[in-house]
């Protein structure tokens, strides 16, 4: 039996955003704002499953939004918003679930936290939503477009969703309440008797919309730039090569360490980890995993790569600099700054791979090993970040 089960309510037209596609299945920040709202559930620890409540006949738009999401199959909606949450609950009842969390697919910034507020807050009552205070003076208009009155604002929140429920008790709520037309679910929860608890919403919680809310929405997504710093060092061991930035170099030693000893493809691992803040490589490839013994560097920047793109990034620039007196990077400069851009996947042109010595002074001055430093920049979108 599921603990809980996120409802995701998406079954609208959404004809006040304009444009030919209803809101939930067009895009912000290059992914649909309904695939941005399922994934949020479905990544989250405390939410066994996802159902989404769609237009039937939407339902080629829903396939492509959602390809390769772990979500439940959806379930038609109806004439309203009411109507579409009763229906989502009772296609429930088989699964059972102890907790149910009721959201609107036009909210697709919804974080962790407000979930998990929403979700401890069920531990002992039977109803919550998140909400914010209002901040702002009310005014009651009148007819005419006059100020009719000023409204106390005191004790005035601004509901938003999740809002979350004991799964028996909400679905013999809706049954109850079936045509009379009721604003949210804590209303039709309230209507019922219950004890509806008010939690910390988020600003970024909001609903989109109109065109204006997408195009705000689309702003978020303007991005931002980081940069990453990596450096490693390996030491000279007997060998007939070393590899550097993914390209063999024979020489009359080699490199010692773990993998393949790669301090330029180590180094711009490191960078570009850190411009994403996943730590180091270190954490992803410790170096006491034998799998990993003699394993090629590419392994390790490709996954890096990987990281960037998988929380929306961008790679703008990769730049590393080979710190030894010997082998001569010069001749192989070109190759190492093609085999860079193949494994992080960007053009050559967002490449740079240089070279210099430290005068004889130190270890590498000493002919004892190559040192490398790097640095990556990377475009992160804001509500990814």
């Amino acid at each position: 039996m599921a603990t809980c089960v996120a409802l995701i309510v998406g079954a609208g037209q959404g004809t006040r955003v304009g444009g030919d596609l209803p809101k939930q299945y067009l895009s912000v920040g290059g992914e649909t704002v309904l695939r941005r709202t399922l994934r949020a559930f479905a990544d989250h620890p405390r939410i066994d499953a996802v159902r989404p409540v769609i237009a039937l006949n939407h339902r080629t738009l829903f396939d492509e939004a959602t390809s390769g999401l772990a979500v439940l199959d959806p379930v038609g909606g109806g004439a309203t918003r009411q109507d579409s949450v009763r229906l989502g609950l009772e296609s429930l009842v088989d699964l059972a679930p102890e907790f149910v969390l009721i959201h609107d697919a036009a909210r697709p910034f919804v974080d962790r936290a407000v979930i998990d507020r929403v979700l401890d807050a069920l531990a002992d009552r039977p109803g919550a939503i998140p909400a914010l205070p209002v901040t702002d003076t009310l005014k009651r208009g009148a007819a005419d477009g006059a100020v009719a009155a000023t409204v106390d604002r005191a004790g005035l929140f601004r509901a938003q969703t999740p809002q979350g429920f004991r799964f028996a008790a909400i679905l013999d709520a809706h049954r109850r309440a079936i045509g009379a037309a009721m604003t949210d679910d804590a209303q039709v929860a309230e209507n019922a008797g219950m004890a509806v608890a008010l939690v910390a919403g988020g600003e970024d919680n909001v609903k989109l919309t109109t065109p204006e809310d997408m195009a705000r929405a689309e702003r978020g997504f303007a991005g931002e730039t980081r940069t990453g710093f990596g450096f490693d060092v390996h030491r000279f061991r007997p060998g007939d090569h070393v590899t550097l930035c993914g390209v063999r170099v024979p020489f009359e030693a080699g490199l010692e360490g773990h993998s393949d000893a790669d301090v330029g493809l180590h180094a711009l691992t490191d960078a570009l980890l850190g411009a994403i803040s996943k730590g180091d490589i270190g954490d992803h490839f410790p170096p006491n995993d034998p799998q990993w013994r003699g394993a090629p560097s590419d392994i390790f920047l490709r996954h890096a790569a990987a990281l960037t793109a998988a929380i929306g990034g961008r790679i703008v620039n990769l730049d590393v600099t080979i710190v030894c007196e010997q082998p001569r990077i010069g001749p192989h400069r070109r190759a190492m700054i093609e085999r860079i851009a193949a494994i992080a996947g960007i053009a050559p042109d967002r490449v740079a791979v240089k070279a210099t010595t430290t005068e004889r002074l130190g270890f590498t001055g000493r002919g004892e090993g190559i040192a490398a430093q790097a640095v990556a920049t990377v475009a992160l979108p804001l509500k990814s970040a």
